[in-house]
């Protein structure tokens, strides 16, 4: 499927998709590219994904607002409706539409990256709170076999 291209402000000059199963494999290529791992955001239900090149701008649409823990670190996530942020190497930041619980209360997250990938750690900051934590990149990758 040929991409659209979209024209508001921020997703100008972008390449669009619509479509579960082309929006999965367009989001877990784009994180593959950037060096953060391929299961970093919930890829079930995504209906529509954007990337704009020049400036690193990506959004992801799914119907509605969604929870998925990770197992492997015990947190768990919400998504809104709509994420976005800016995609450079090993990083995502000016991030939207994404909070992770801390005990009883929900924290936006506001950046994402990995600092030296020699590590294996992933940080995740948030800006409100000013929060940064670490868990192992491994815990956000999706196996061979379930990337279908």
């Amino acid at each position: 499927m040929a991409p659209q291209v979209a024209s508001d402000d921020k997703k100008s000059g972008a390449e669009v998709y619509h479509g579960s199963e082309i929006c999965r494999k367009k989001t877990m290529e784009l994180l593959e590219q950037a060096g953060l791992p391929n299961g970093l955001i919930l890829l079930d239900g995504i209906q529509e994904c954007g990337y704009v090149r020049e400036t690193g701008f990506v959004w992801m649409k799914r119907n509605k607002k969604v929870e998925h823990e990770f197992k492997a670190i015990g947190r768990l996530v919400q998504y809104d409706a709509e994420i976005s942020g800016y995609v450079e190497q090993h990083k995502m930041k000016k991030v939207s539409g994404v909070k992770s619980k801390e005990l009883l209360v929900w924290i936006t997250i506001s950046e994402i990256f990995i600092e030296d990938p020699s590590n294996g750690k992933i940080c995740f900051k948030s800006a409100v709170a000013g929060i940064k934590k670490s868990f192992p990149v491994g815990a956000f990758e999706i196996e061979e076999n379930d990337k279908k």
